[in-house]
């Protein structure tokens, strides 16, 4: 049986491709995405784009020719920001990328032509690198066009992939792809970090909305769809509308237990096969030129040491596994495109560094993204020396650079012209372009999801007055998601989205604007009552890591952040004026909204649509001359909770035969069986094709959980049990780190993005363990007798009033900081706490931070009980504070308040006394 399958994958696959060759999708054809393939083997790869011997030979020509120190700069990518065109030229270096939030000279609003004239600069110095060589080797940039070209001002933002999953149309994913290849060229780029083919199987998972679906199926089916729409043929990569393909990240992603961010993947072979693998299979045939290596680890023997005897346990990392890196996926599957780091990933693999890691080069990753200049250039370095003294191959080395060397032949660099000269390049109106935006319309309407329509509420005559209300109703932020002009998808405004139309806008179109109130709390809901209230509510933007749901949270929205409780507050206030309301919920995941949904007519998933919210609109209402123009179709691709703790609830695969569920995801069948399975959404034609779990949706059982879907009951533990985090990759929305200065004592909220900056001090996000985890901290000032430079930087609480805190002092805790001196204070530097201006308390602590040894992370800790004089710990609302009125530099990774119970000790453990000093 399992052979049988394995033969009708090609025809399958091929069904859907030619089904595709016109633009037309049959609705029978659109059912094939319910099906995939087993593979019992890892099978192998029928690229679109296959070998041409001519071009083999050229590249061996060129590999003769080339220096180690030209082969090395091949293979190293740095942040655009953390390169000049001058160490272009002097290093040979063969790539740049952008991360989210980086823009040409920081200008968030950087035209096409700006995007251009920057790519110029890099391509023009490539250039200049080879000039009197007799050969040159073109130079690439590489972007993370995710959701259309979404770093980029003015671009079409589509759907989220979990939207696009709900939508079940091949087709529609192909247009995006063509779409979004056409704005990444307008700006001059080469290269897309797209698709992500993960498989989301715990929805806590900070990325899940990344994932077309949490069944293999549909990825197997879009993941060649996108490829072929941002590639074309290979005549079409050769030419000017479109963008290297990039497949990521190889392998198991989405199904690390509790769905830490870059944390273990414990599946068996066959299931990171058949179910994590699946988008590769179908996104390398359709041509796929590069693989991203994954974060995470996989537990498994076969993913072995490649340095068994350097006395460095090895953790498993995916940037470290020469199985499946290279056995795998170059050798059994035959892949001959190339292979990517992800941001620093090399240096998450037990015993390597940000500059040198020589696993991940043995393993078989051909391009290093090594983003900071300090790191690029120890990396590079590290290589020479890796071949010098025997470590590295120049086998190694050789694979690497023809694997780069054939993706920039395929993708015809030779043949293009700089950047700015190019077809597209540096036209605006290809950003946002109408159709563009039309087709992102479009797929706003397919994706969303009808959960409940109690009475046939929806749709709504176009004449309704209409009551618009929710966090989310004007907010583009959460509508548009992480990887939206910024990494995380914070910090943006409305002007930043030219063009885009939010849910109050688009309902204002639709009914005309003297039909639309939006202010439920003056509005006398007893007089002015309106025909239908519409809720929009939604999670606030984020991507990886830092929207991971952690252990002391659930699944439940109200529960998830204090803004989002007051969703519930007002809906429970509709519901007591008699108020019908359509509640439609943006967020990356399925999400506990059990009384949210009792509380409403109506609710719809519209998952994170993008800019063009009349997409929602257009389904919601009737048209102008009252008849239904658009029905929903969006099914669900991942199943939706009953329960708070319901966090791995999946669909059975279909294509693996036996299929035994492993212990660490939750049976579907069981107590915590979805309340909306798999493949459910009504239509105003039809009822869903899979039943609810339960028939009254308007009194769904809520789950009275009142702690973290890891925790024990924490009404039955001391502060003593807890540690608070303040700052750092587990810290509560409760805490904002800001700074102020002399110039500005109010002060303002620091950025996670981009360098936040005021006259005395500035501060840049920096890597410590993870991307832009950590900050870099300058304080600039004079210390100059009678004149004020002085400067803070603080962690400080959302309510003003604070939060008592006297059960910590009770429990001996400590403040912990993990930081880095880079240059320690001339003049004066206190830490300490504050419980309103002035109260506070704080100690002088330059003398034992010159102590500190400059470079290296330090975790400094302070007793509580040294800071409890002049301080109130009854309103502590700012729990952390370093000032100083003069010069020094540090990074700041951690901030903690740790019981004595809980306190590790440590050889970068720090302790200060109650002066300040360092204990001996």
């Amino acid at each position: 049986m399992r052979k049988k399958i394995e033969l009708v994958r090609s025809a399958a696959y091929l069904f859907v491709g030619c089904g595709l060759a016109s633009g037309v999708l049959s609705s029978a054809s659109a059912d094939v995405v319910t099906d995939a393939p087993y593979f019992a083997q890892w099978p192998k790869i029928h690229s679109a784009i296959p070998k041409d011997q001519k071009m083999e030979q050229n590249i061996k020509a060129l590999l003769k020719q080339m220096t180690l120190e030209e082969k090395v700069g091949q293979m190293i990518q740095p942040d655009f920001r953390e390169v000049t065109p001058e160490e272009i030229t002097k290093y040979k270096i063969g790539s740049v990328l952008n991360g989210g939030g980086g823009w040409p000279n920081n200008n968030k609003h950087a035209s096409a032509a700006d995007w251009a004239h920057q790519a110029d600069q890099y391509w023009l110095a490539a250039e200049a690198g080879f000039k009197g060589r007799g050969f040159r080797i073109p130079f690439m940039w590489a972007t993370d066009a995710v959701h259309g070209h979404n770093n980029v001002f003015a671009a079409t933002l589509f759907p989220h992939n979990i939207g696009l999953g709900a939508a079940r149309d091949p087709d529609l994913i192909f247009r995006i792809g063509q779409a979004t290849a056409r704005e990444v060229a307008a700006t001059g780029l080469d290269w897309t970090f797209a698709p992500t083919v993960a498989v989301p199987r715990d929805d806590r998972w900070g990325r899940t909305y990344e994932g077309y679906s949490e069944d293999p199926a549909i990825v197997y089916h879009y993941a060649g769809q996108m490829v072929r729409g941002l590639q074309g043929s290979a005549d079409d990569l050769r030419g000017q509308y479109h963008v290297i393909s990039n497949v990521k990240h190889f392998v198991g992603d989405g199904g690390t237990r509790d769905g830490v961010d870059r944390g273990q993947n414990f599946y068996s072979e066959e299931a990171l096969r058949n179910l994590h693998a699946m988008g590769y299979f179908s996104g390398l045939d359709a041509g796929a030129q590069v693989v991203m290596a994954s974060f995470n680890s996989w537990q498994n023997k076969l993913n072995r040491d490649v340095l068994a005897n350097d006395s460095v346990e090895y953790n498993g990392k995916l940037h470290g596994s020469q199985y499946l890196l290279t056995d795998v996926l170059k050798g059994k599957m035959g892949f001959d495109g190339l292979i990517v780091s992800d941001w620093n990933g090399h240096s998450e693999i037990a015993g390597c560094t940000m500059g040198s890691c020589l696993p991940a080069v043995l393993a078989g990753i051909d391009i290093f993204m090594v983003t900071a200049r300090k790191d690029w250039m120890a990396f590079r370095q590290s290589l020479l020396d890796g071949v010098a003294n025997h470590q590295i191959p120049m086998s190694r080395i050789d694979d690497a650079v023809t694997r780069i060397l054939r993706v920039k032949m395929r993708a015809g660099l030779w043949q293009k012209p700089e950047p700015s000269a190019r077809e597209l390049a540096g036209k605006q109106p290809e950003l946002g372009a109408a159709e563009h935006k039309a087709l992102a319309r479009e797929a706003v309407s397919k994706s969303l999801v009808l959960l409940k329509n109690e009475k046939n509420i929806l749709p709504l005559n176009h004449n309704s007055r209409v009551l618009v209300v929710g966090g989310a109703a004007d907010d583009l932020g959460k509508q548009t998601g992480g990887w939206s002009l910024t990494w995380q998808g914070t910090e943006n405004k409305r002007a930043d989205f030219p063009g885009a139309q939010n849910m109050l806008d688009a309902i204002r179109s639709t009914v005309g604007k003297d039909n639309v109130l939006v202010d439920a709390k003056s509005l006398d809901l007893k007089t002015a009552k309106p025909d239908v209230a519409i809720m929009v509510m939604g999670e606030d933007p984020y991507a990886e890591w830092f929207g991971d749901i952690p252990d002391n949270k659930t699944l439940a929205y109200s529960e998830l952040k204090s803004s989002y409780h007051d969703d519930l507050l007002t809906l429970k206030k509709l519901k007591a004026a008699g108020i019908p309301v359509v509640t439609v919920l943006f967020s990356g995941r399925p999400l506990y909204v059990n009384e949210e949904i009792n509380l409403s007519s109506a609710f719809v998933a519209a998952w994170l649509p993008g800019t063009e919210a009349e997409g929602i609109t257009d389904v919601l209402f009737k048209n102008d001359k009252n008849q239904v123009a658009h029905d929903f179709q969006g099914r669900l691709s991942f199943s939706w909770p009953f329960l708070k703790c319901a966090t791995t609830i999946n669909r059975t695969p279909k294509n693996i035969p036996d299929w035994k569920r492993p212990s660490f995801e939750q049976d579907p069948k069981g107590p915590m069986a979805p309340l909306f399975p798999y493949g459910y959404g009504l239509s105003y034609k039809q009822a869903s094709p899979v039943a609810a779990r339960v028939s009254n949706l308007d009194a769904l059982p809520l789950d009275d959980r009142k702690f973290g879907c890891n925790e024990s009951d924490p009404a039955k533990l001391a502060a003593a049990d807890k540690v608070m985090e303040l700052f750092g990759p587990k810290a509560s929305e409760e805490h904002r780190l800001r700074m102020g200065d002399a110039s500005n004592w109010t002060g303002t909220e620091v950025s996670g993005n981009s360098i936040t900056e005021m006259k005395f001090i500035k501060v840049q996000p920096i890597d410590y363990l993870r991307q832009q985890d950590a900050r870099a901290v300058t304080f600039m000032g004079e210390n100059k007798p009678g004149v004020d430079t002085g400067a803070t930087i603080q962690l400080q609480t959302t309510q003003v009033k604070g939060a008592d805190r006297r059960s910590y002092l009770k429990a001996n805790s400590e403040l912990q900081v993990t930081l880095r001196m880079q240059e320690a204070p001339d003049s004066n530097m206190s830490l300490g706490l504050q419980c309103g201006w002035p109260c506070g308390k704080a100690l002088e602590v330059a003398p034992a931070l010159r102590q500190l040894p400059v470079g290296k992370w330090v975790t400094l800790s302070l007793p509580l009980s040294c800071l409890q004089d002049d301080m109130d710990f009854t309103k502590v609302n700012t729990p952390f504070i370093f000032a100083t009125s003069g010069k020094a530099r540090l990074d700041l990774a951690t901030v903690r308040w740790v019981p004595a119970t809980l306190v590790q000790p440590g050889k970068d453990l720090m302790q200060l006394d109650c002066q300040g000093q360092l204990k001996k």
